[in-house]
């Protein structure tokens, strides 16, 4: 059995928008590092395609700077996830990606520590700033790695480890009042390419009923509750919830789900930044009732939260949280995927084809290229609807 390619050459199967001369409308949904690197791919299709861009990001996360300002200026959105988004989008001439430098800059411990210090008194540090990344996978929840940062030795420092983006977001919020209009004012001072909206209004909480997080009672099922303590659990995920269970919906990513073109799930962490999307009944009702392609980009290899799944157990996942859900494409790396039939079957039980390509970067890590995977991208997104 063989995969479908994604076509020839890049931009052999392109066009530049429809037939009637519109950008191609794509809906991209996720958080922290897999978006990122999700609309990173979807801006290197450029020049081949001209895409209309919107980003539709989870808003659970309780973790690092935006778990602290949740929890101490009960932020109406946690905006890490949302700066990182911006920063995908930046436009890449200097002046707007020192603006994105800037707001991606996280404050190290008042006195003039490094990182270096930092680890010195017991506190893990993320590898990454947010360059990248989200609030990074080495990030603790409220309580962990942030307070203590801010406060060691009896030194007190409440800026330590808050990106100035969070901070800016959160003023924005405040200011306006309107996250929408908020998130459109960063984005303009960075010359976003493509719009970043909430999935929700308000903050939500992801929680997970987890089986045999204990090796030695391997039978328990236990409820984690937050973003952070899901995406570090060890054990199977029996059941995902977010709370509450049906907070309003963002409208204007309502209304580009059911206008967009192509509508692009993953790759990112499954159970708090891809599945929370469907488990918000709005934008689940209207990626079900959307004319849209849908395409699943799966990860190259599972995150703490998914050990143990198998690549087709993460597309299955999708029709359990979701079971109208259509997809008409699946788009996974040639070299990480491993036994392809298994994977061509799940994506067939969706209505789906699966591609094969080159996605990773070219160290051998399990990492997502931008450039490979808009390369990727081009001849599907560009192909006749």
């Amino acid at each position: 059995m063989t995969a479908g390619q994604p076509g020839g050459p890049r931009g052999v199967a392109a066009r530049g928008g429809d037939a009637g001369g519109r950008p191609i409308k794509v809906v991209a949904f996720g958080g922290g590092h897999g978006l990122a690197v999700s609309l990173r791919g979807l801006r290197n299709c450029a020049p081949e395609l001209d895409l209309d861009i919107t980003a539709v990001v989870t808003v659970g996360d309780n973790g690092g700077s935006s778990g602290r300002l949740r929890a101490e200026r009960d932020a109406q959105l946690p905006p890490g996830d949302l700066r990182m988004a911006l920063a995908a989008l930046a436009d890449d001439d200097p002046a707007h990606q020192r603006t994105v430098a800037l707001l991606q800059h996280r404050f190290a411990l008042l006195g003039g520590s490094d990182r270096r210090a930092m680890e010195a008194d017991g506190i893990p540090v993320s590898a990454d700033s947010g360059a990248a990344g989200g609030e990074g996978a080495a990030k603790a929840g409220w309580g962990g790695v942030d307070r203590r940062i801010a406060s060691v030795g009896g030194r007190h420092d409440p800026l330590a480890g808050h990106a100035v983006g969070n901070l800016l977001l959160l003023g924005l919020m405040e200011l306006l009042g309107d996250p929408v209009e908020a998130l459109a004012h960063a984005g303009a001072m960075v010359g976003a390419r493509g719009r970043v909206l909430p999935m929700a209004c308000h903050a939500v909480g992801i929680e997970a009923d987890v089986r045999g997080g204990d090796p030695e009672r391997p039978d328990d099922v236990v409820t984690v509750r937050g973003q952070h303590a899901v995406a570090v659990a060890s054990g199977h995920v029996e059941a995902l919830r977010i709370v509450p269970a049906a907070p309003p919906a963002c409208p204007p990513a309502v209304t580009a789900i059911a206008e967009a073109d192509w509508l692009i799930f993953g790759p990112g962490s499954w159970y708090t930044s891809v599945l929370p999307h469907l488990l918000v009944p709005e934008l689940a009702a209207a990626i079900v009732a959307s004319p849209a392609q849908r395409l699943v980009t799966l990860n190259l290899a599972a995150e703490n939260e998914t050990l143990g799944l198998s690549v087709a157990d993460h597309l299955a996942a999708l029709h359990w949280y979701l079971p109208q859900l259509r997809v008409d494409t699946v788009l996974a790396d040639s070299k990480w995927v491993g036994e392809p039939d298994p994977v061509h079957r799940a994506a067939e039980a969706l209505g789906a084809r699966l591609v094969l390509a080159s996605l990773a970067v070219a160290d051998g890590s399990p990492k997502h290229d931008p450039e490979s995977l808009g390369t990727a991208l081009v001849p599907l997104l560009g192909s006749d609807r």
